[in-house]
């Protein structure tokens, strides 16, 4: 049981591999939906220095709480407005919840659980796209690991250090992403406890001191809200004035989001979980239902058998289910919510895989599994970069090239066994998939993204500063790669002398015409929502005409 499922090297080698698919995406531009959007809420603390307002598009933003936009306005101090700086410190976090992730698998099982547990984890489909499409899920999903660590070593050990931890990690997911960050760790620990029947644990003055310590931790995003909302009744956010900012995150946000009313889409798709759940954690999504499917029949059988493997544990499967049930019933449901339970689902895959790798049958069986994700991680790359967005770059090629070999050297490696191979082929595959999606496809795509486009176009050519939206237009990635804020248009900017250049979609045109303003020089480029793929947009035959034209002229004169 404690033998070492890989040796050290090959340990260093995946997760080198792996982490250099994570920095090539560092540098991938964002995405105009949440990336761009919650990086410009970063942009105006930045730009005003008003480190206690958020701010989006000129108007209070209410929905996610401070913490992520600060550490982003922070990196912007550090590194400029760019793509690193903004994801670099998901990236970081991201770090520490692998390692948090390893602590847990220890604490529950051993340390080759944890370590298989975290390269589990690092090689999860949405973990991995966490960090490219960067939002608040990095963050939140390594603190819930941390806090989760921490609770458990505080159950066993009754340390005042992990009391801290607990109280810092759970502070941490809160000031994220609200009580959700709170909610998991609290649920994990609850069935850790269920399993080890230690109910004293309770009695002890500790759990004041880390509710002292969360109330400190938490309080510079609660004192936040209170000058931003209820000082200020006047500010309405979505058809509402009066909010009290404070119960408004410390109770309001996850009950709305909950509800979908923070949305307005209320969705009632009741197998939501099960299906977005086999691709958010492919290539070890198949093997986590068996995991939980193996646990409740233990349960079911535990009067007539009792199995000495310490894979009785109930927190990894507890946790899953009771998520499951919650993004169920919940009203609003978004893939990456399934971001939550990775950490401790990854420790229960590596759990099952451990205890089975001895078994001829199970072997094969998690073999299958892997060589069948594995075809078609292959299947869906060569279709996306040879058909839809072909390789053009050398460099690319090359490291395509040798990433692909490692795939085949632990395919045909007789140093291996059936079941090591079984876990180093998919994530091999990974690693060479999100190469390709970082390196080509996404860089590609991101091309018919007319914002980040226009932006690059005119350096040096306009000033931002002169620059406005004609009305109801935006592009959040226009703004942040030219680090400056949204600003619409009005009659009143026309002076003599002063240069105007108007943003709008080019469907907008005959409407600026028609309104007396005559445009002079201009800039172009194809525009398509690019969060929102359809077969028309990836055929490259027919993809220009599924795209608009983002437009930015000059105002000459009006008539």
């Amino acid at each position: 049981m404690n033998s070492p499922f890989f040796s050290r090297p090959v340990y260093f080698f995946l997760f080198s591999l792996l982490g250099l698919v994570y920095i090539i995406g560092l540098f991938v531009p964002l995405m105009d939906n949440d990336s761009a959007h919650h990086a410009n809420i970063a942009l105006h603390m930045f730009l005003t220095g008003n480190y206690t307002n958020l701010v989006d598009h000129g108007g209070a933003y209410l929905d996610k709480p401070h913490l992520h936009f600060w550490l982003c306005a922070f990196s912007y101090t550090l590194f400029g407005v760019n793509s690193f700086a903004y994801k670099f410190p998901s990236l970081l976090f991201t770090i520490l919840g692998v390692y948090s992730t390893f602590r847990l698998g220890k604490t529950l099982y051993n340390k080759e659980v944890g370590k298989l547990a975290a390269l589990i984890l690092v090689s999860a489909f949405a973990f991995i796209l966490a960090n490219n499409d960067v939002r608040m899920d990095a963050i939140l999903t390594s603190a819930i690991a941390f806090a989760t660590w921490q609770l458990l070593e505080f159950v066993q050990r009754r340390k005042t250090l992990n009391v801290a931890g607990a109280a810092l990690g759970l502070a941490i997911g809160f000031s994220t992403k609200g009580l959700i960050g709170v909610f998991v760790p609290g649920v994990a620990v609850l069935f850790f406890l269920l399993y080890r029947k230690d109910w004293k644990i309770f009695l002890s003055w500790k759990w004041w001191l880390m509710l002292v310590l969360f109330g400190l931790f938490i309080f510079p995003v609660v004192y936040c809200y209170y000058l931003q909302f209820n000082l200020h009744p006047e500010i309405w956010v979505r058809g509402k004035d009066h909010i009290n900012g404070v119960k408004f995150i410390l109770l309001n946000q996850s009950a709305e989001r909950f509800s979908g009313q923070m949305s307005g889409d209320v969705k009632h798709d009741y197998l939501f979980f099960l299906h977005s759940f086999l691709w958010a954690l492919a290539p070890w999504s198949l093997l986590a239902y068996l995991a939980v499917g193996g646990r409740i029949k233990t349960f079911l059988n535990r009067g007539s058998v009792r199995s000495n493997f310490v894979g009785e544990e109930w927190l990894t499967a507890g946790v899953f289910i009771i998520i499951l049930l919650v993004v169920t019933c919940s009203g609003s449901k978004l893939p990456h919510y399934l971001n939550i339970v990775f950490p401790s689902t990854a420790v229960l895959v590596a759990a099952f895989i451990v205890s089975k790798k001895d078994n001829g049958k199970w072997t094969k069986v998690i073999l299958i599994i892997g060589a069948a994700n594995t075809l078609l991680l292959l299947l869906l790359m060569a279709f996306i970069n040879a058909w839809a967005f072909p390789v053009h770059s050398a460099w690319v090629i090359s490291c395509m090239i040798l990433m692909l070999a490692v795939v085949f050297y632990f395919i045909k490696s007789s140093g291996y066994t059936t079941i090591q191979k079984a876990i180093a082929i998919p994530i091999a595959t990974m690693a060479f998939s999100f190469f390709l999606l970082n390196s080509n496809f996404y860089p590609r795509l991101l091309e018919y993204q007319g914002g980040n486009e226009l932006a690059f176009s005119i350096r040096g050519e306009v000033n931002p500063n002169d620059v406005y939206y004609w009305k109801d237009s935006y592009s959040s990635s226009y703004d942040f790669y030219t680090a400056n804020l949204h600003k619409p248009f009005a009659d009143s900017l026309l002076k003599k002398g002063k240069i105007i250049w108007l943003l709008f979609d080019i469907i907008n045109e005959e409407k600026i015409k028609n309104a007396g303003y005559h445009l002079g020089r201009r800039f172009s480029t194809l525009d398509y929502e690019i969060t929102k793929l359809n077969i028309k947009f990836v055929n490259p035959a027919r993809r220009e005409s599924q795209c608009t034209k983002l437009e930015l002229a000059e105002i000459e004169d009006q008539h």
